[in-house]
């Protein structure tokens, strides 16, 4: 499986086409392929890889910084509680 992530992006790369356009040029209609992608598109794989990306970038934007201080005013707790 890593030898096929690895040639498909080797692909995108060199070839400077967009994955779906290469997609298409391997994949046939009713054949095993497209019905492996699309199983993948019913679980919704492209928004959760993105959200994934979207949140590993923000956590690297935070990478290095130092923990931040907690407010003395008591961080919303209540005195006399």
């Amino acid at each position: 499986m890593a030898q096929t992530a690895l040639g498909a992006a080797r692909m995108v790369l060199s070839t400077g086409r967009h994955p779906a356009s290469l997609r298409d040029d391997v994949t046939t209609p009713a054949g095993c392929t497209i019905a492996g992608l699309l199983m993948l598109e019913d679980g919704r794989i492209r928004s959760v890889l993105a959200r994934a990306v979207e949140e590993a970038t923000k956590t690297s934007a935070h990478l290095g910084v130092g923990p931040t201080k907690v407010s003395e005013s008591g961080g919303g707790q209540r005195s006399g509680s």
